[in-house]
């Protein structure tokens, strides 16, 4: 798992051997199987998740019971309830497995502790959440401007692979649409 995180991170700066194993030293190795939550809502947030393989699904349920789908992370991507993380509060969404994951954890202290000690990754995790922040707003302005068959058509073209991984039912709530309406976008 370790040489995937690097190369992730090598991805937007180099790192030397010594350098690497200081910020790898600070990370968990984890397995979690289909089905299984990495935390739910009310729960303690403990830590930020780096996919190294398998596909989790950040999730939403309102006061009706409803669940709202959030975002999916598979492969090389990050993810939490990052306000609850960074606020030390409860959990207000829920992050489950979709297929059986590893993920290498990253608490707040370590977090905190590889930022003071690194430039260099205190300015990879500054460059991951500007990147995070710039495709939430992309998402917003999506769902203010665009039908909901654009919305499908897009995610469809930069994400093929969560169609073959996801449920069609769960690919409508993250579309904001029905599943009904979603097979239509396939006929």
């Amino acid at each position: 798992m370790y040489p995937i995180l690097r190369t992730h991170i090598e991805n937007v700066l180099p790192l030397t051997d010594a350098e690497f194993e200081f910020i790898a030293s600070k990370f968990r190795p984890k397995k979690f199987s289909k089905k299984q939550f990495l935390f739910r809502q009310g729960d303690d947030v403990p830590y930020v998740y780096f996919v190294a393989s398998g596909l989790i699904m950040l999730t939403f349920d309102d006061e009706q019971g409803k669940q709202h789908v959030v975002s999916f992370a598979m492969e090389d991507w990050w993810e939490s309830d990052y306000f609850a993380f960074f606020s030390k509060t409860k959990a207000t969404m829920s992050l489950q497995c979709l297929e059986e994951t590893e993920v290498l954890c990253i608490s707040l202290e370590d977090y905190q502790t590889l930022c003071a000690g690194s430039h260099k990754i205190e300015h990879f995790f500054l460059e991951k959440a500007n990147r995070g922040h710039i495709a939430s707003q992309q998402r917003i302005l999506s769902f203010i401007t665009s039908s909901a068959k654009d919305r499908y058509e897009r995610l469809l073209k930069r994400y093929p692979a969560l169609f073959q991984r996801v449920p069609k039912t769960l690919l409508a709530s993250y579309l904001g649409v029905s599943r009904e309406t979603l097979s239509r976008f396939n006929s």
